[in-house]
């Protein structure tokens, strides 16, 4: 097992063991809104127009550790955003560990840009030590998952900017 394989089941040991994620609060709602979540519309600015998706807010620890794990499905129009108090460095990733929906994923930057975009497909193993982690080519202070091809189809890229009133503030760069 590599060293930052080691490093991610140490992370996942640890918030299964401090009661942040567990197997019974993983399956007791695979297709819908997980409890606790806030929910609001985001929007991404493109050349091809504002594109508005329904997300709903991971901004604690338990919530960002669950992600969309154990869920059959995604509405086209939603994702999940991720939101940190303070910027996640680039060795900070995600997986797919017991994720059944193929994911497209948009680390943003504090002024609101995406900075890094990447497609993940579902983790088969039992074992998340063997899930590969997708990392960004930067610093992000989010993450956006969609259901995979979502950015392509609509031609969002590197460089658009993601508002969300009261996560992601841009000083005007963009309006939503």
């Amino acid at each position: 097992m590599t060293v930052s394989r080691r490093k991610v089941l140490i992370a996942f040991s640890a918030l299964v063991a401090a009661g942040c994620l567990s197997p019974a609060g993983l399956l007791a709602s695979p297709t819908s809104q997980a409890p606790g979540l806030g929910r609001d519309t985001l929007s991404i600015h493109s050349d091809q127009g504002p594109h508005k998706l329904q997300v709903e807010i991971a901004s604690t620890l338990a919530q960002r550790g669950r992600g969309l794990m154990d869920r059959d499905s995604l509405a086209a129009d939603a994702g999940m955003l991720f939101v940190y108090d303070r910027p996640q460095p680039q060795r900070s990733g995600f997986w797919m560990y017991r994720t059944r929906i193929p994911l497209d994923i948009a680390f943003i930057g504090g002024d609101g840009r995406i900075l890094h975009i990447a497609s993940m497909t579902p983790c088969e193993s039992s074992d998340p030590g063997e899930c590969p982690v997708t990392r960004p080519s930067a610093t992000y202070v989010a993450a956006l998952e969609v259901n995979a091809g979502y950015f392509a189809e609509r031609g969002i890229e590197v460089g658009d900017c993601v508002t969300l009133p009261g996560y992601l503030a841009l000083a005007g760069e963009c309006q939503g």
